[in-house]
């Protein structure tokens, strides 16, 4: 995401005057921080020779790091063991990753996209790091750190020499089901468990939990709309939830965090999550018919087994191969998606209906709300006609884009304005006239068409022999 200054046009904003002094705190803060980082590493560099001298390490280099940082820490008025970790990681910045802290030094990316950036590049070897930062910063140069988290992820695993699919059948082996106590008689159970796995168990709890909101919210009775024996005589009762015994025709007033947690309870200890009764104790009502959904993008090479790179379980993280291709296989449809060779962005899906199509397509362009900062995923999202369609704006992927009802109102009820520049980059001005390019969303899983293979080598076959055949 790129911001630039709107001129003259900052000085007509009643804000203009707070902003800018909070401008001045930026640039003030900025070189503070890029200082104390350097600093940080400097003391841990010093340890490091200090601890060296004469061929000395092993603990004596532990030990001269920790008396340091905690003479630091001294200086500081902070805990000792923090202070080591801050030297730690500033070290790591520094010296591991020069490029990006030369990046952040002059400004090109954030302290923000730094952490993203370290901790993505945590997989990756050292001999390839340094295409890796790189590529990286061209990455966070075209929007801000939460969102190219998944990318830089994306990109960290491309770059490590051995194929994701192998490093998934190893970390699968590990995967498990944990209980931590927590206080106030609660404690926090903990799945680790392959991505697809986990982003559909969480999608049908949500569709569970949304279905027993529409439904009270309508009036409908809970039993007879299957959620009473899910949610007001199953897990939320034995857990003494207030909203379990309230009547049907009460509003639920639980959060959307409360009711998929009863939705769990319920199937893991019930089996089902709802027991219908007008069919008996063992049939399942109608939440029971809700089957989870995962959007996944995968490229044809890895479709069809030309090779193993991973794909993308869309909004939660990246899969492997073998996975992919296993959910190809039982879907009943899917949309192939044609990639701008340049900017690789979608530009058409092959579906029959168009309307449908456009969705679809915007969706995999936007993946979230296209106000600059804004995280919401797309599909909690509204299309919006960038030009109103009142005002002779054309229902078309150019004039369309995804905005969260927040940003959605604030674009109808306020001076901020938008234009499209074409494929699918926004450009914002605030009412203070700031201008902000908001850069379509980079997608986690690249799609690079495959070399061309060599020609192939002549054959002198001699001017009395025939040509070969």
């Amino acid at each position: 995401m790129a911001t630039t200054s709107g001129g003259d046009g900052v000085g007509l904003s009643p804000h203009a005057g707070a902003l800018g002094a909070f401008a001045e705190a930026l640039d003030a803060a900025h070189a503070g921080d890029v200082a104390l980082v350097r600093a940080l590493a400097e003391v841990g560099r010093s340890a490091l020779r200090v601890a060296h001298v004469g061929g000395v390490r092993g603990m004596a280099s532990d030990m001269e790091l920790r008396s340091v940082a905690a003479e630091a820490a001294g200086l500081a008025g902070r805990s000792d063991r923090r202070l080591q970790h801050d030297i730690d990681h500033a070290m790591t910045i520094v010296d591991d990753y020069p490029a990006v802290f030369a990046a952040w030094e002059t400004r090109r990316i954030t302290r923000d996209h730094v952490e993203v950036i370290v901790k993505a590049g945590m997989v990756v070897p050292a001999e390839v790091r340094g295409a890796f930062e790189e590529a990286a910063i061209a990455v966070c140069e075209r929007d801000i750190a939460v969102r190219v988290r998944e990318p830089l992820r994306a990109l960290a695993e491309r770059m490590h020499p051995r194929e994701f699919t192998d490093r998934h059948r190893d970390a699968a082996a590990s995967r498990c089901v944990r209980m931590l106590p927590g206080a106030d008689g609660m404690s926090d159970l903990i799945a680790t468990l392959p991505t697809v796995i986990a982003a559909g168990m969480l999608d049908r709890l949500t569709q569970m939990g949304q279905s027993v909101k529409d439904a009270r919210a309508a009036g409908v009775d809970a039993a007879a709309a299957g959620a009473g024996a899910a949610f007001g005589h199953g897990a939320g009762a034995a857990f003494g939830d207030p909203a379990a015994t309230k009547r049907p025709e009460e509003p639920d007033a639980r959060t959307m965090d409360q009711l998929r947690a009863d939705a769990l309870a319920d199937l893991v200890l019930g089996g089902a999550p709802v027991v219908d009764p007008t069919h008996g104790t063992d049939a399942p009502g109608p939440l029971g018919a809700i089957r989870a959904r995962v959007q996944v993008v995968v490229t044809a090479n890895t479709l069809t087994g030309t090779d193993h790179g991973p794909a993308e379980a869309v909004g939660t993280g990246l899969i492997d191969a073998d996975t992919a291709r296993e959910l190809a296989g039982q879907t009943t449809s899917w949309d192939r998606l044609f990639i701008d060779p340049i900017t690789r962005t979608p530009v058409e899906t092959d579906t029959y209906r168009p309307t449908a199509s456009m969705r679809r397509l915007l969706q995999a362009r936007d993946q979230h709300c296209r106000f600059p900062g804004c995280h919401r995923a797309a599909i909690r999202c509204e299309i919006d006609h960038t030009i109103d369609h009142a005002l002779g704006g054309h229902t078309h992927i150019y004039n369309l884009a995804h905005l969260c009802q927040r940003h959605h109102s604030m674009k109808q009820f306020t001076n901020w304005n938008v234009r499209q520049l074409g494929a699918g980059v926004l450009e914002w001005t605030s009412p203070g006239g700031r201008i902000y390019r908001e850069d379509t969303p980079i997608p986690a899983v690249c799609f690079t068409p495959a070399a061309d293979p060599p020609p192939p080598a002549s054959v002198d076959t001699g001017p009395d022999e025939p040509p070969p055949f």
